[in-house]
């Protein structure tokens, strides 16, 4: 399985843009109001300076994935023991994506159907996808729908200009000041786009891995532009208070449109967006769970986890009773005090610093 910078690229877009752009809006408002849309820059430059650790850790063992320099870097017992939360959050964030993709799928299009009835032809689609490409797969499928989502996204936002009024991001930090921007950043927007630090296991399937920190920031760069023209698409359509309020602003926004009173009802656009990424945000975790799991138990076919991966992640999405409730303690509790600074930041950098450490001493 090998894998181009281009796909790269896409891959890392498509994964970050979607449920960001979709999820993460409301509660920044809520924090910063008018100024939420610098808070996505802040957080988005944090999130391409972790995909810029992820790449330079990997590009130095381009033969290995995380799972296996970690050992070598620290020893098999601690190297497996460091790995073991990123093999756990691949697991549970699949089952909290699939949930989500469920809740949205029927909120916009199939009312009072039952949740399993979307989300296991989802699973069976992963699991099909996860033997047929693999990784290989997931990159070509990127490539694909990673330009159909830019250009619907840009055309949601180009439709809805009528509808802005640029008074409303009026005035800017002085509302806020730094601290509550800050804040903005960090809570949970961060944690997303830092989401590229799976990185770490996908240079080594890089026919060309000198090129992975390049490709893979500049998808990073391009979805923290995007978001960050959505965010402000909201604020300046609904005003700094009231979007707080909504589940999926952007979703309302495009039902919002009306164009000459012949564009109309362009919502279904947002929910082909939402189906695309996150269907390649499953992939990829389900990805990284398959192969995660193989290689930390030296097991010979990692495809044949997918089975064991996709009932896991079904009886997760189909027992969270409120997502909503689920979600708001899953961000107090584990994003924002340990996914981020642990998870995404703190571990990539130990090992580029025990690394450094290792070839001083060399």
């Amino acid at each position: 399985m090998k894998i181009s910078g281009t796909q790269i690229f896409w891959m890392m877009f498509t994964l970050e843009v979607g449920q960001t752009i979709l999820l993460i809006i409301p509660s920044t408002i809520r924090t910063v109001k008018q100024d939420a849309w610098i808070s996505m820059v802040i957080a988005g430059l944090a999130g391409i300076a972790i995909t810029f650790l992820a790449t330079k850790l990997s590009s130095l063992y381009p033969n290995q994935t995380m799972i296996e320099f970690s050992q070598t870097l620290l020893g098999k017992w601690l190297g497996k023991l460091m790995v073991i939360p990123y093999l756990l959050t691949w697991y549970w964030i699949n089952g909290i994506t699939v949930r989500e993709f469920g809740d949205f799928i029927i909120t916009s299009l199939f009312h009072n159907t039952p949740l399993w009835v979307i989300v296991f032809p989802a699973m069976l689609l992963l699991i099909f996808i996860i033997y047929q490409g693999g990784v290989e797969g997931i990159g070509r499928l990127s490539e694909i729908f990673g330009p159909m989502v830019l250009l619907m996204i840009l055309s949601v936002i180009i439709l809805n200009l009528s509808n802005m009024n640029w008074h409303y991001m009026l005035p800017i930090y002085q509302d806020s000041g730094w601290l509550p921007i800050l804040k903005g950043s960090y809570t949970p927007v961060a944690a997303f786009f830092g989401e590229s630090v799976m990185m770490t296991m996908f240079v080594f399937f890089m026919d060309k891995p000198d090129k992975a920190s390049s490709r893979a920031m500049w998808g990073v760069g391009l979805a923290v532009f995007i978001v960050t023209i959505g965010t402000l698409a909201v604020i300046l359509t609904f005003g700094p208070n009231l979007p707080s309020r909504f589940l999926y602003p952007v979703y309302d926004l495009s039902r919002y449109i009306s164009v000459m009173g012949f564009i109309q009802n362009v919502d279904i656009l947002i929910v082909i967006i939402w189906f695309f990424s996150i269907f390649v945000k499953l992939a990829l975790y389900m990805f990284l769970a398959c192969y995660g799991t193989a290689q930390m138990f030296h097991l010979k076919d990692w495809r044949k986890v997918a089975w064991f991966v996709a009932p896991i992640s079904l009886i997760m999405a189909v027992s969270i009773k409120n997502i909503q409730i689920f979600t708001h303690y899953y961000y107090m509790f584990f994003v924002i005090p340990i996914a981020f600074p642990v998870y995404e930041l703190g571990i990539p950098l130990l090992l580029l610093v025990v690394d450094m450490i290792r070839r001083k001493i060399a």
